[in-house]
Protein backbone atom coordinates (compact mmCIF):
# COMPACT_ATOMS: atom_id res chain seq x y z
CA UNK A 1 0.00 0.00 0.00
CA UNK A 2 1.07 3.35 -1.19
CA UNK A 3 1.24 6.30 1.33
CA UNK A 4 -1.17 9.54 0.38
CA UNK A 5 0.52 11.74 -1.66
CA UNK A 6 1.14 14.94 0.93
CA UNK A 7 -1.01 18.04 0.39
CA UNK A 8 1.09 21.43 -1.03
CA UNK A 9 -0.21 24.81 -1.92
CA UNK A 10 1.11 27.13 -4.68
CA UNK A 11 0.14 30.95 -4.66
CA UNK A 12 0.64 32.78 -7.79
CA UNK A 13 0.26 36.08 -8.43
CA UNK A 14 2.27 39.52 -9.40
CA UNK A 15 4.72 41.26 -6.77
CA UNK A 16 2.58 42.97 -3.50
CA UNK A 17 -0.59 40.34 -4.32
CA UNK A 18 -0.62 39.27 -0.77
CA UNK A 19 1.31 36.21 -0.72
CA UNK A 20 3.45 37.04 2.37
CA UNK A 21 0.11 38.13 3.88
CA UNK A 22 -2.32 34.78 3.17
CA UNK A 23 0.58 32.66 4.04
CA UNK A 24 0.88 34.15 7.43
CA UNK A 25 -2.70 33.70 8.00
CA UNK A 26 -2.69 30.39 6.70
CA UNK A 27 -0.05 29.84 9.58
CA UNK A 28 -2.13 31.21 11.80
CA UNK A 29 -5.09 29.17 11.14
CA UNK A 30 -2.98 26.32 11.17
CA UNK A 31 0.05 25.81 12.06
CA UNK A 32 1.08 22.85 9.27
CA UNK A 33 1.13 25.67 6.64
CA UNK A 34 4.40 27.01 6.57
CA UNK A 35 6.11 29.34 4.01
CA UNK A 36 8.48 27.22 1.85
CA UNK A 37 11.79 28.90 1.61
CA UNK A 38 13.18 28.79 -1.53
CA UNK A 39 16.90 28.85 -2.01
CA UNK A 40 17.79 32.47 -3.08
CA UNK A 41 21.26 33.34 -4.64
CA UNK A 42 21.97 36.95 -5.01
CA UNK A 43 21.33 40.13 -2.42
CA UNK A 44 18.49 42.39 -1.09
CA UNK A 45 15.62 40.58 1.02
CA UNK A 46 17.07 37.76 2.93
CA UNK A 47 13.79 37.24 5.10
CA UNK A 48 11.42 34.29 3.53
CA UNK A 49 14.65 32.79 1.60
CA UNK A 50 17.17 30.25 1.72
CA UNK A 51 19.73 32.30 1.18
CA UNK A 52 22.88 30.07 -0.58
CA UNK A 53 26.13 30.92 -2.57
CA UNK A 54 26.81 30.31 -6.75
CA UNK A 55 28.96 26.80 -5.41
CA UNK A 56 25.67 25.55 -3.69
CA UNK A 57 23.77 26.17 -6.09
CA UNK A 58 25.78 24.62 -8.58
CA UNK A 59 26.02 21.48 -6.47
CA UNK A 60 22.23 21.45 -6.38
CA UNK A 61 22.09 21.62 -10.11
CA UNK A 62 24.72 18.53 -10.28
CA UNK A 63 22.82 16.60 -8.17
CA UNK A 64 19.58 17.14 -9.74
CA UNK A 65 17.70 18.43 -7.01
CA UNK A 66 16.72 21.97 -9.19
CA UNK A 67 13.08 21.33 -9.26
CA UNK A 68 12.78 25.56 -10.99
CA UNK A 69 14.99 28.37 -10.81
CA UNK A 70 13.68 31.59 -11.73
CA UNK A 71 15.83 34.88 -12.18
CA UNK A 72 14.48 38.68 -11.16
CA UNK A 73 15.78 41.52 -9.30
CA UNK A 74 19.08 40.23 -10.14
CA UNK A 75 18.74 37.61 -7.64
CA UNK A 76 18.55 33.45 -8.85
CA UNK A 77 15.44 31.99 -7.01
CA UNK A 78 14.94 27.90 -6.42
CA UNK A 79 12.72 25.60 -5.94
CA UNK A 80 14.56 22.65 -4.90
CA UNK A 81 13.80 19.10 -4.00
CA UNK A 82 15.68 18.60 -0.45
CA UNK A 83 14.28 21.56 0.82
CA UNK A 84 10.55 20.25 -0.23
CA UNK A 85 11.46 16.66 1.40
CA UNK A 86 12.71 18.20 4.77
CA UNK A 87 8.97 20.54 4.79
CA UNK A 88 6.95 17.18 4.05
CA UNK A 89 9.06 15.14 6.25
CA UNK A 90 8.53 16.90 9.14
CA UNK A 91 4.88 17.15 8.51
CA UNK A 92 4.46 20.59 7.16
CA UNK A 93 2.14 21.74 3.96
CA UNK A 94 4.64 23.46 2.26
CA UNK A 95 3.66 26.87 0.53
CA UNK A 96 5.08 28.34 -2.78
CA UNK A 97 5.49 31.63 -3.88
CA UNK A 98 5.86 31.81 -7.59
CA UNK A 99 5.93 34.36 -10.04
CA UNK A 100 6.03 32.46 -13.24
CA UNK A 101 3.14 29.92 -14.68
CA UNK A 102 5.86 27.99 -16.15
CA UNK A 103 7.53 27.71 -12.48
CA UNK A 104 3.77 26.52 -11.36
CA UNK A 105 4.24 24.00 -14.04
CA UNK A 106 7.38 22.92 -13.33
CA UNK A 107 7.04 22.29 -9.49
CA UNK A 108 3.57 20.55 -10.01
CA UNK A 109 5.19 18.23 -12.93
CA UNK A 110 8.44 17.44 -10.98
CA UNK A 111 7.37 17.14 -7.45
CA UNK A 112 4.34 14.52 -6.30
CA UNK A 113 1.81 16.38 -4.02
CA UNK A 114 -1.91 17.18 -3.85
CA UNK A 115 -1.25 20.57 -5.34
CA UNK A 116 -3.80 23.39 -4.47
CA UNK A 117 -2.67 26.42 -7.34
CA UNK A 118 -4.10 29.72 -5.91
CA UNK A 119 -4.05 33.05 -8.32
CA UNK A 120 -3.80 35.92 -5.90
CA UNK A 121 -4.26 39.21 -7.96
CA UNK A 122 -4.37 42.58 -7.44
CA UNK A 123 -4.39 45.39 -9.92
CA UNK A 124 -1.09 47.36 -10.93
CA UNK A 125 -2.49 50.22 -8.91
CA UNK A 126 -2.59 48.53 -6.16
CA UNK A 127 0.92 46.48 -6.52
CA UNK A 128 2.45 50.18 -6.20
CA UNK A 129 0.21 51.41 -3.24
CA UNK A 130 1.30 48.39 -1.33
CA UNK A 131 4.79 48.45 -2.87
CA UNK A 132 5.22 52.03 -1.80
CA UNK A 133 3.79 51.32 1.80
CA UNK A 134 5.87 48.80 2.84
CA UNK A 135 9.08 50.75 1.79
CA UNK A 136 10.18 48.58 -1.13
CA UNK A 137 13.32 50.57 -2.79
CA UNK A 138 12.22 48.62 -5.81
CA UNK A 139 8.91 49.05 -7.18
CA UNK A 140 9.48 50.70 -10.48
CA UNK A 141 11.02 46.77 -10.78
CA UNK A 142 7.58 45.48 -9.01
CA UNK A 143 5.47 47.20 -11.39
CA UNK A 144 7.28 45.73 -14.46
CA UNK A 145 7.06 42.52 -12.88
CA UNK A 146 3.03 43.08 -12.34
CA UNK A 147 2.76 43.40 -16.08
CA UNK A 148 4.92 40.19 -16.73
CA UNK A 149 2.61 38.24 -14.43
CA UNK A 150 -0.28 39.72 -16.33
CA UNK A 151 1.48 39.29 -19.79
CA UNK A 152 2.49 35.36 -18.43
CA UNK A 153 -1.34 35.02 -17.47
CA UNK A 154 -2.52 36.39 -20.80
CA UNK A 155 -0.22 33.47 -22.29
CA UNK A 156 -1.34 30.59 -20.90
CA UNK A 157 -5.17 30.98 -20.92
CA UNK A 158 -5.31 26.78 -20.09
CA UNK A 159 -3.91 27.00 -17.06
CA UNK A 160 -6.17 26.17 -14.60
CA UNK A 161 -6.41 27.58 -11.19
CA UNK A 162 -8.03 25.95 -8.01
CA UNK A 163 -8.80 29.09 -6.85
CA UNK A 164 -8.59 32.72 -8.07
CA UNK A 165 -8.72 35.68 -5.62
CA UNK A 166 -8.76 39.36 -5.95
CA UNK A 167 -6.82 40.08 -2.79
CA UNK A 168 -8.25 43.76 -2.69
CA UNK A 169 -11.83 42.46 -1.95
CA UNK A 170 -11.05 39.59 0.61
CA UNK A 171 -9.13 39.65 4.10
CA UNK A 172 -5.92 37.84 4.31
CA UNK A 173 -7.87 35.44 7.14
CA UNK A 174 -11.16 34.82 4.68
CA UNK A 175 -8.57 34.17 1.83
CA UNK A 176 -6.38 31.83 4.24
CA UNK A 177 -9.42 29.69 5.15
CA UNK A 178 -10.71 29.07 1.61
CA UNK A 179 -7.24 27.66 0.52
CA UNK A 180 -7.44 25.40 3.92
CA UNK A 181 -10.49 24.42 2.61
CA UNK A 182 -9.63 23.78 -0.53
CA UNK A 183 -6.20 22.04 0.06
CA UNK A 184 -7.76 19.60 2.89
CA UNK A 185 -11.22 18.92 1.82
CA UNK A 186 -11.48 17.14 5.31
CA UNK A 187 -11.17 20.07 7.19
CA UNK A 188 -14.35 21.94 8.62
CA UNK A 189 -14.90 25.81 9.20
CA UNK A 190 -12.05 27.38 11.47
Amino acid sequence: MTSPLPRAVILYGPPAAGKDTVTRALSELDSRYALFQRFKVGSGKTEGYRMGTAEQLAALEEAGDVIYANSRYGNTYVVDRPGLDEMVAAGLVPVLHLGQIEGVRAVMEAYPARWTTVLLWCTQEETEARSVGRGDTDTEARIKAWQATQDDVDAHPDQVWDMTVQTGAYSPAVTADRIRLSSDPGAGPA
